[in-house]
């Protein structure tokens, strides 16, 4: 099962003198335990289909043009909306980086392996991958085990050391 879950739970309609009537749908992404919530409009889930496309099958998104405005329109909509995004979900075991960046997902600890193209950004494919090496290596902590031949030891270490696991010890 993904760590990642999503759901629609309402939407709303939004009403402007400068463009016509347009639906906003609330999606909440749970991750890890963290839910967190995203809104976005019909187009927006359009143009993420244009981009998955390039990568990936996904399943088909509900019909762009909706003759009527009715809530119960609506509704089954939005029913559709969220069947798409789960389907995305169940049917990838990697999920590609612009299906995160559209849920506002930007770190996944426990999926390890997310894939590092297909994103918003109008970079080049080879540039937007992303290359994780480690900066500095220790063998063991430096700070809280200071080198033997230290000449010098860390007072201010030893003294927080001591005061957590040896509260009632008293140092000379």
């Amino acid at each position: 099962m993904h760590p990642v879950s999503v759901s629609i739970p309402s939407f709303r309609s939004e009403n402007n003198s400068i463009e016509k009537g347009y639906t906003v749908f609330k999606i909440e992404v749970l991750i890890n335990g963290r839910q967190h919530s995203v809104e976005k409009r019909y187009s927006e889930f359009h143009t993420l289909h244009k981009m998955l496309k390039k990568n990936i099958k996904p399943p088909e998104i509900p019909s762009k043009h909706v003759r009527n405005w009715v809530p119960k329109v609506l509704e089954q909509r939005k029913q559709g909306l969220e069947h798409y995004l789960q389907t995305i979900i169940m049917e990838n075991e990697i999920l590609p980086k612009i299906f995160l960046d559209f849920l506002n997902i930007r770190h996944c600890p426990s999926i390890p392996k997310t894939e590092s193209y297909g994103s918003f950004d109008t970079e080049s494919e080879g540039s937007s991958k992303l290359s994780h090496q480690p900066v500095m290596l220790f063998l063991r902590d430096p700070y809280l085990l200071p080198s033997a031949h230290d000449a010098y030891s860390n007072v201010v270490i030893e003294g927080v050391i001591h005061g957590i696991f040896y509260p009632d010890l008293q140092l000379r």
